[in-house]
């Protein structure tokens, strides 16, 4: 007996495509993989330390007793471009005699300010900047200026002021040389701070 088939009228489904066979052995294909994995780790983690954060190693003294020699920091590159650099914050900029090497020092005063030092107090438009985080014994005791700061220019001082080329050394630093705000010290963990 012979089954008839009968035509619905319905369209049928066209046979799936055969599979094209890799030209990869699996082990190939896992290298490959492993490689667009690598490939795109390196652009982002590019991406994010052109444009968003710097990993920092600090070398000196000139920031104790606030950041000392050997500290490990995280610098958000992404702040300064919703929002300019404030007194107060502790920055990474690049040293204006030698624009290749990095700094990192506390600004003082901004584009406008007046700023002087008298017997080692920080004057900024004749008014005495609250600097309790700087020790009585790392206070220098110089007078310096009065300069007034141009506009777009920050003015910096380390925070140990007997210990620290900065502003006063090397003059204001331009808006285009600050890269980052210090955000975050990881290493030592014991001493892991946010500022």
């Amino acid at each position: 007996m012979t089954e008839m088939l009968h035509d619905t009228g319905e369209p049928t489904a066209p046979d799936p495509p055969a599979p094209i066979p890799s030209p990869l052995t699996p082990s190939q294909s896992a290298l490959v993989g492993w490689f667009r994995t690598l490939a795109s780790a390196a652009v982002y983690a590019t991406l994010l330390v052109t444009f968003v954060l710097q990993v920092a190693r600090v070398e000196g003294v000139s920031m104790a007793p606030t950041l000392d020699d050997e500290d490990r920091l995280i610098v958000n590159k992404l702040v300064y471009r919703f929002a300019e650099p404030q007194p107060g914050d502790i920055v990474m900029l690049y040293y204006p005699p030698e624009p290749d090497k990095a700094f990192v020092k506390r600004i003082v005063a901004k584009g406008g300010d007046s700023v002087r030092l008298v017997d080692g107090r920080v004057l900024v438009n004749e008014l005495p900047l609250g600097d309790g985080y700087v020790l009585p014994e790392y206070r220098s005791h110089d007078d310096w200026g009065p300069h007034v700061i141009p506009q777009g220019y920050y003015f910096v001082l380390g925070d140990h002021r007997n210990n620290s080329s900065d502003s006063r050394d090397w003059g204001d630093v331009p808006r285009k040389y600050i890269v980052g705000k210090v955000q975050v010290r990881w290493w030592p963990i014991a001493d892991a701070a946010v500022f």
